[in-house]
């Protein structure tokens, strides 16, 4: 009954749609305009048409492939089910999901990037919609120094649990035993995002409202023969766009151990479109130093069911400690980063 009621939200579309096929959260429509997704969202009504705003004009002027949400037939973007589910329609490609192992791929990913950010670097609706009432429609993203400050703060919670805890397990004892390693680093990373620039930059990326994609990973990249689409931008804000970028590397370098050379070309294809400025550099770098895999581990444990400990937990756990020690030289040859 219920995927009666999703397809039924499709009437509401000028569009003929010819088939559907059922994936998680969501359905691929073929239609008479080309392929596209309906899926269920939570945005409201203005965040909706803010994303309108900025992906038709990137589509239009720069020719990059997005997932631009698609009017209905009384120019609305979001359409409510009988069972008052809440659907946005979006332009979708015919590809697959960049493939982290093909490097050639992850290249392209980096170009596309660059561009979406050359793009994204412009105000980002017409002013006179962006007033004082639509002004407060562009999320900003965190402050990276207070991010870092809570991730500390949260370290220190967790050991303090677990060192509460009579009957330990493998996980807790792995995690005790790395901790004063991990979160000197922790510390010592971001005293040096204090001493640094990245502040400044953060709040000028504020000023300027310049917009970031939010989730920029291989999983929202989607290749299209030698083209390659951009994709689920429900998390785009207002900060620092080069935060998509270190997130861009930190998801592929753990799958390449931290791998110098494929690292260097990253960054390289992105500059080749969009050069970094010193302060964007360091502040990659230094985000890359954070042991963010370790505290993201702990943290996720933390706040888990612990009656029943996955033999996954532990292995993510001795990942973000042994990859620590690869970053290292990653980043004193790419960053000049030495912690």
């Amino acid at each position: 009954m219920r995927e009666e009621y999703e397809l039924e939200v499709l009437e509401n579309y000028d569009i003929e749609v010819r088939s559907t096929r059922k994936i998680r959260g969501a359905f691929f429509c073929n239609t008479d305009e080309g392929t596209m997704l309906l899926k269920e969202t939570k945005i409201s009504g203005q965040r909706a048409l803010l994303l309108y705003m900025v992906l038709s004009r990137i589509e239009a002027k720069e020719n990059i492939k997005v997932d631009t949400p698609v009017f209905t037939k009384d120019r609305e973007l979001l359409v409510s089910s009988r069972e008052g589910r809440q659907y946005m329609l979006k332009k979708w490609y015919q590809g697959c999901e960049c493939d982290v192992r093909q490097e050639r791929e992850v290249i392209r990913g980096s170009e596309r990037l660059a561009a979406l950010h050359r793009e994204l670097e412009q105000p980002a609706v017409d002013p006179a919609w962006t007033g004082q009432q639509g002004r407060g429609r562009l999320l900003n993203g965190r402050d990276p120094l207070e991010e870092m400050l809570r991730h500390n703060r949260e370290l220190k919670k967790v050991r303090s649990f677990i060192r509460s805890r009579v009957s330990k397990n493998e996980f807790e004892y792995l995690f005790l035993d790395s901790f004063e390693k991990m979160y000197q680093l922790a510390e010592n990373v971001l005293q040096r995002m204090q001493d640094s620039g990245c502040s400044a930059l953060y709040h000028d990326s504020i000023a300027r409202e310049s917009l970031a994609h939010g989730d920029y990973n291989y999983h929202n990249l989607l290749v299209t023969g030698e083209d390659m689409a951009v994709t689920n931008f429900d998390h785009m804000h207002s900060g620092i766009q080069v935060h998509d970028l270190y997130y861009f590397i930190r998801k592929i370098m753990e799958k390449y151990t931290w791998k110098q050379k494929t690292g260097q070309k990253v960054m390289e294809a992105y500059e080749s479109i969009r050069p970094l400025s010193p302060r964007e550099k360091e502040y990659i770098g230094l985000c890359l130093a954070y042991p963010e895999k370790y505290w993201k581990t702990a943290s996720t444990y933390y706040h888990s069911n612990k009656a029943w400990l996955s033999q996954k937990s532990i292995e993510k756990l001795e990942l973000a400690v042994r990859q620590n020690d690869e970053k290292k030289a990653f980043l004193e040859n790419i960053f000049s980063i030495r912690i």
